[in-house]
């Protein structure tokens, strides 16, 4: 290589490489901010980590790192109760509850903006069965793919000697697994369903890309 084109490479190299490393810097520091607006805005809200001996400041850095791997997303449950341990399931279940009905309301909104136009009535009535069969059975195929990250508290009230307790609960799915899960709930909900069977290309086509 000549040594002119040797320099202009070189130049181009270094060039990129001082580019990332400014956006990463800039990444860091937005990130940074990013943490310790939440740890002022928990701490404001006087919500507690509950069942680990974590500190929040630990727990939600902890969170960041598994959210900052690649493939990686969150889901959260909100809930009440005036048992911590009672809370503690009802709110795994209420992000699993969540996850699904999303999953279902975006390959509604696919199928209807997508195909609504094509599709008879009776034909969409008929995926409006299948919406709610698929949201069924992605709660019971992605309950293995979801990992508990940490769970906060915080008391609402006390009324005749009885405390309510909020509850948040923040969990890690890798986007992957979480996408195989949607496609086997998909495939169990279309053996019941003509219409998504008829269809069935396209929509796991759509479910592959809902979470995208």
């Amino acid at each position: 290589m000549p040594l002119l084109a040797l320099v202009i490479c070189l130049c181009q190299v270094n060039f990129a490489d001082a580019q990332n490393t400014s956006l990463q810097k800039k990444l860091n520091k937005m990130q940074t901010k990013q943490y310790k607006a939440k740890v002022k805005e928990l701490k404001k809200g006087k919500w507690e980590v509950f069942g680990t001996a974590n500190t929040l400041e630990v727990a939600l850095l902890q969170h960041y790192n598994e959210l900052a791997k690649e493939g990686t997303t969150e889901i959260m449950g909100i809930t009440t109760s005036t048992n911590k341990n009672i809370g503690k399931d009802k709110i795994y279940m209420s992000a699993i509850s969540d996850y699904a009905k999303t999953s279902g309301s975006n390959i509604r909104a696919r199928i209807v903006d997508d195909m609504g136009s094509t599709l008879g009535t009776e034909e969409m009535a008929e995926f409006e069965h299948f919406y709610a069969a698929y949201e069924n059975a992605v709660e019971k195929e992605i309950k293995g793919e979801v990992q508990p990250s940490f769970m906060i508290y915080r008391e609402l009230s006390t009324k005749k000697g009885t405390t309510m307790y909020e509850f948040q609960g923040y969990y890690i799915v890798n986007e992957d697994a979480a996408s195989k899960a949607r496609i086997r709930a998909f495939e169990n909900a279309a053996k019941e369903s003509a219409v998504a069977q008829k269809y069935a290309e396209k929509v796991s086509g759509f479910i592959r890309e809902a979470f995208e």
